[in-house]
């Protein structure tokens, strides 16, 4: 009887287990994210370490997360705004008119009552560029520039002990270093936002960030000769030979890993690269694209600024407490990408920095002096009229326009 009893007792203690299992299972809330933290993405460790953060102070939360590369995840979030039961709960997003089209079109959920119990930790202006009529709609993350990265043992062998400052100093540079066989640039001709990268600072530096600012915003036309010469210059680095003939049809993880490895002695990409570069065995430094026109632009003149962002769709089950989680995320996100060298703190940082990257603190210092900042292009301006202009750029690279024919068509295309 008694062994009876013991085993009836062991029996009901199972059961109760498993049921209090299974209660603790539907009482956990799963939240669907998608972001382009890949496995080759130098996001990748932060959203990681985020995440396994996020679910261990919310042990009823379960993040379910998707990452998809760069280039097809714009494709693949526009896709899913006309369908927004398909989006998921937080998605990455860049700010600008990339997200504006979310914001107009009701799809992205406003935070801002979310934003009150953060906004000690989250300064207003870094939501500047998430922000439509007044109201909040994402969370930022890091912030970004365009920064030329150059490995200082291959300028050396060209005898060059600094990164040049002036364009005419550049060329010098690229020459003599193609007279030691050396390759000076790599740019992924597969990934159009790539080719940006370099010939929008030319811009810039050529007609000012001001104008250039109202060109994407849609207050200024394409139709400026500055704009045709900007894109010669472009064009004649091109068939100078500075430009690896190969880049053509790489990705960027593949141009990348070609200047990490010492193929190439310069790589004009976003400042998120600086803790891949930073670690990397050789001697890099970070600096700016020269100067063109000194009467309209200064070498202090940058690319980029907060973008990085996360959404809350507006269609999901529970948008306020996704919104919590995405703050929660986001302020994790930027966290351990600072301290890992993907970006700089859209979040005031309440922890040890001492460790920061030097490549990291040398961008923050070019930041903190900058006189003139336009958001990147292809996130500054809305969704079709981006494509339009990428379409261009693509062509650009690929010589198969010049710079009156980029100007001609996109005057005509977008005004």
């Amino acid at each position: 009887m008694k062994k009876i009893l013991a085993l009836a007792l062991a029996l009901c203690m199972t059961l109760s287990m498993g049921v209090m299992s299974v209660s603790a299972e539907e009482e956990q809330t799963t939240l669907k994210l998608w972001c382009i933290a890949t496995e080759s993405d130098a996001n990748r460790p932060a959203y990681e370490q985020a995440i396994a953060e996020i679910e261990e102070a919310h042990p009823d939360i379960k993040i379910e997360w998707e990452a998809t590369e760069n280039q097809a995840y714009k494709t693949k979030i526009k896709a899913a705004m006309s369908d927004p039961e398909s989006l998921p709960d937080i998605f990455f997003t860049w700010s600008g008119s990339f997200l504006g089209d979310f914001a107009n079109a009701g799809t992205a959920y406003c935070v801002d009552d979310a934003y009150a119990p953060f906004a000690e930790e989250l300064p207003e202006v870094m939501l500047q560029n998430s922000t439509y009529d007044g109201h909040h709609y994402a969370i930022p993350l890091t912030y970004n520039i365009v920064t030329l990265f150059a490995n200082m043992d291959l300028l050396a062998e060209a005898g060059w002990d600094h990164v040049p400052e002036t364009y005419e100093d550049l060329c010098a540079c690229c020459d003599a270093l193609l007279e030691k066989d050396i390759i000076p640039f790599g740019c992924a001709g597969k990934e159009t936002w790539c080719v940006t990268e370099y010939l929008e600072p030319i811009i810039e530096k050529t007609i000012g960030y001001e104008e250039l600012g109202q060109i994407f915003s849609g207050q200024a036309t394409w139709d400026d000769p500055a704009i045709a010469t900007a894109v010669d210059t472009f064009q004649d680095m091109i068939n100078k030979g500075y430009f690896d003939p190969s880049g053509i049809a790489l990705g960027n993880d593949e141009v990348k890993a070609n200047f990490i490895a010492g193929k190439t002695a310069f790589y004009q990409n976003g400042s998120w690269n600086c803790g891949e570069v930073n670690d990397a065995e050789g001697n890099f430094e970070v600096a700016l694209f020269p100067v063109m026109d000194d009467t309209k632009a200064t070498y202090s003149q940058v690319i980029g600024g907060p973008s990085d962002s996360l959404a809350v769709s507006a269609a999901c089950a529970d948008p306020e407490l996704a919104a919590q989680i995405a703050f929660e995320l986001g302020r994790a996100i930027c966290h351990y990408g600072y301290l890992a060298g993907s970006g700089l703190p859209a979040w005031t940082p309440d922890y040890d920095t001492s460790e920061v990257k030097p490549l990291v603190s040398a961008v923050s210092d070019m930041v903190a002096a900058a006189d003139g900042m336009v958001l990147f292009g292809d996130t500054a301006m809305s969704a079709d009229p981006a494509n339009t202009y990428l379409d261009y750029v693509s062509q650009v690279y690929g010589c198969e326009i010049n710079g009156e024919d980029f100007v001609a068509g996109l005057t005509a295309d977008l005004g």
